[in-house]
């Protein structure tokens, strides 16, 4: 519980890296129970007022600007997701005897209820989402969190045995976690975050870190259509259960009209409010998270309400008989390709952002099978229409390339057919332009809403 907590950091020095939106309420916790220092790659002009106010009056120490980690020596470190768990002044700080620790494995070793974890290169909120509404469904008090929402660490205290947690959980987060959840899902594994990632491998470890410190009475839930994660079920000691989008005889699968539970029909697809196979895929996952909790009544209730998560094929507008759709959550090649395939009309695709080293050739393939003109913008523009030049496939997309994303919506708007839908898809991160996907997506909504 939060008194715990409290109880082990006090009267230590504490060091908490970064002083963003996210560790904001963590700084609040500690500032009056330890000696707090906050390290920020940001100078003071760049930090939000009324917070840098509120941090004066407590008294906490500031450590900014590009030295910002060379004074790291407090008994107790919160490393930010952002900053690598190798970089030197942490190892150093690790050898001399520093506890190295972060909000979320903080709060997994004092959450007093059953955690239910999500990662994958693909799907994670979403999945997130649906576990939570069954839950809700059957009637639990349920937590949604990680890198959805507020952080939970705060809200330990409104939490009992008879709640229940649901964390959606980035690679970077993972990368040292030191606790296990009581069910581990990973919905897929592939080529993601490689600019961050020293490589591939190091990607797949870090998401196999979820279910590493699982036991025999722990389940873990897994693609079996990705090979990566189906080797994660021949290696891990909890109990593995497996999805798949082809038939399965053992798991939850789908046989092209309804998933099924071990080859048994249990729901109709067609029942699901949210487009696209890839959300079949994400809908059994969670159903197979939950299954020993929610029963096939709640299972069907949210089939039939669950209209999707913002930012993941939104539809944003109608405009002159072309549909605009958000799919700023599609920050990889994969989860974009997932978008294309919902639809079977004439699709103008705006792709493009910040380079994560990603490879885009199956990526162009697709695009030259299902997208007739291709808008380009961002860093990584000339890659992607270097994969589609490329590309076996003969059709190849009418391409535009444009500055911004602005301009690029509004030209949709004079390339656009009545019949036709624009899919807002990047298949890349938003950081070149935009400090995330929400952001990104929000101003594509708001620019797609001012065309007239």
């Amino acid at each position: 519980m939060l008194k715990d907590f409290i109880a082990d950091v006090k009267n230590k020095k504490v060091s908490v890296i970064g002083a963003g939106v996210s560790n904001t309420p963590l700084i609040r916790m500690l500032w009056d129970h330890c000696w707090l220092f906050v390290h920020d790659k940001k100078v003071e002009s760049q930090l939000d007022p009324a917070f840098l106010a509120e941090l004066k009056a407590h008294k906490v120490n500031l450590i900014l600007g590009e030295g910002y980690l060379d004074k790291l020596d407090g008994d107790v470190i919160f490393r930010t997701p952002g900053v690598r768990p190798d970089v030197p002044a942490l190892e150093a700080a690790r050898a001399r005897g520093a506890s190295i620790t972060s909000e979320m494995d903080t709060f997994f070793a004092h959450c007093p209820c059953p955690i239910t974890a999500i990662t994958g290169s693909d799907g994670k909120t979403t999945t997130s989402t649906i576990i939570a509404e069954l839950l809700r469904a059957q009637g639990y008090d349920v937590f949604l969190g990680g890198n959805i929402g507020a952080p939970l660490l705060p809200r330990l205290d409104e939490m009992n045995a008879n709640s229940r947690v649901v964390v959606e959980l980035s690679s970077f987060q993972l990368m040292d976690m030191t606790h296990a959840p009581n069910v581990a899902v990973v919905t897929n594994v592939t080529p993601n975050h490689l600019d961050w990632h020293r490589s591939m491998g190091e990607y797949e470890s870090a998401k196999y870190n979820l279910l590493a410190r699982q036991t025999s009475s722990n389940i873990c839930v897994l693609n079996h259509d990705d090979m990566t994660t189906r080797g994660f079920g021949e290696r891990c000691s909890s109990q593995a259960k497996f999805f798949s989008l082809s038939p399965l005889e053992k798991g939850y699968s789908f046989d092209g009209e309804s998933i099924c539970k071990d080859g048994t029909p249990m729901l109709r697809a067609d029942r699901l409010r949210i487009p696209g196979r890839h959300n079949i895929a994400n809908f059994m996952a969670a159903i197979a998270a939950t299954e020993h909790e929610v029963g096939e009544e709640s299972i069907a209730r949210v089939a039939d309400t669950f209209t999707g998560v913002e930012h993941r094929i939104e539809f944003t507008r109608e405009l002159d008989g072309v549909k605009y759709y958000n799919d700023s959550i599609a920050s990889s090649p994969t989860r974009a390709q997932a978008g294309l395939m919902c639809f079977d009309c004439p699709v103008v695709l705006i792709a493009g952002g910040y380079d994560k080293k990603i490879a885009f050739d199956e990526f162009g393939e697709l695009v030259c099978k299902r997208v007739d003109t291709l808008m380009l913008c961002g860093a990584t523009a000339d890659k992607i229409e270097a994969a589609v030049n490329n590309a076996k496939e003969p059709k190849k997309p009418v391409i535009y390339r444009y500055d911004d994303l602005k301009t690029t919506v509004e030209a949709c708007r004079r390339i656009a057919k009545s019949g036709s839908v624009v899919l807002f898809s990047p298949a890349c991160a938003s950081f070149d332009q935009f400090p995330n996907f929400m952001e990104r997506g929000r101003f594509f909504k708001q620019t797609v809403n001012e065309l007239i």
